[in-house]
């Protein structure tokens, strides 16, 4: 079975989404409209504020008219590392479409990959600015260090 995965962002105070959080949720939705998955994994765990990403995303997708019961919740994770791996528990296939912001996709999809997923994104339009880019890029250190150690998983 088909299933998007949407990769945690900020949650603001009071539970408001973080635009990145909401862009990505929204263009989620659209893709379960169109038919692009059966399930949809909202990935994120509690970060400085409360409630969790996945709890943000998954009220989001609600308020998009997405089916409560193609909504799955993975809760725990604070890292791209985590969010992928933690959300295959989820998973009834190996086949996944990422959803994150442009920059950041590269990145996500070698580490699924990496997980014996079968991964490709599809991201909303979004530019990032020279902060997200300059955090990317220090991420694919991280990244080559986690690939030569053989890549476990979280």
């Amino acid at each position: 079975m088909r299933a998007i995965l949407i990769l945690g962002a900020a949650v603001w105070a009071e539970g408001a989404p973080s635009p990145t959080l909401l862009r990505r949720t929204r263009h989620a939705a659209t893709l379960w409209h169109a038919g692009a998955a059966e399930r949809v994994i909202c990935c994120g765990g509690v970060g400085r504020y409360p409630p969790s990403e996945a709890e943000v995303m998954a009220r989001i997708l609600r308020a998009e008219g997405v089916d409560s019961e193609a909504i799955l919740l993975e809760d725990r994770s604070t890292s791209t590392y985590e969010n992928i791996g933690f959300a295959q528990a989820h998973l009834d296939g190996d086949e996944v479409t990422i959803v994150t912001d442009p920059y950041h996709a590269p990145r996500a999809v070698m580490i699924a990959r990496r997980m014996g997923l079968r991964a490709r994104a599809d991201c909303p339009t979004h530019r990032a600015s020279a902060k997200a880019r300059a955090r990317e890029g220090f991420a694919y250190l991280k990244l080559g260090w986690w690939m030569a150690r053989g890549g476990p998983l979280p």
